[in-house]
């Protein structure tokens, strides 16, 4: 497995390496003990699936009680993937780190607790699967707006189209006045 710490040290893009041959290929894409030595000393405890269209965009999301850490992947297509610092006493807090995943490239994303993650979709159609390291906890999710100027996120839009967002998406507030870590 290759690494590679991004401006944000804390968020890790992960590349497996593939064993393919005429019949397919295998790869390994976790191993607790490589994870716990390399990257964070964290468990998972949930894994979730997501399946959107083109030009829908989820986020930023995250839980202000019960901060998850992320190990995102996508199986199926291709997304721009988003993890913003929104720990007040870090020195990047308010920046970004943005990775394209695809099922092509087969890189995987760790999004740390503390940060606020989204994603938009580039293909027609994308899943993405993602380990966390706590449980969803509905009364503690959190949004902020996908465009705050204050982060300054350069997502890849279709050009003309807006993105297609949730109403809790729309409706999310901006970093200034969101509750976030200390």
């Amino acid at each position: 497995m290759k690494l590679n710490r991004l401006d944000i040290p804390d968020v890790v893009v992960l590349a497996p390496q593939l064993f393919g041959d005429h019949r397919g290929f295998f790869m390994e894409t976790f191993r607790a003990d490589f994870f716990k030595e390399k990257i964070a000393d964290m468990s998972f405890v949930q894994d979730n699936h997501s399946r959107s269209s083109q030009g829908i965009l989820r986020g930023l999301h995250y839980q202000i009680e019960n901060s998850q850490g992320k190990l995102v992947r996508v199986i199926l297509g291709q997304v721009f993937d988003v993890a913003v610092d929104i720990r007040k006493s870090s020195p990047t807090f308010g920046r970004w780190i943005g990775q394209t995943l695809s099922a092509e490239n087969r890189k995987m994303l760790w999004v740390p607790p503390g940060f606020a993650h989204g994603f938009y979709v580039l293909s027609p159609e994308a899943e993405l699967v993602y380990k966390c390291t706590d449980y969803y906890a509905p009364q503690h999710e959190r949004s902020i707006r996908w465009d705050d100027p204050q982060i300054g996120i350069r997502w890849p839009l279709i050009p003309g189209k807006p993105p297609v967002l949730s109403e809790k998406d729309e409706n999310a507030c901006m970093l200034d006045t969101a509750e976030v870590f200390s």
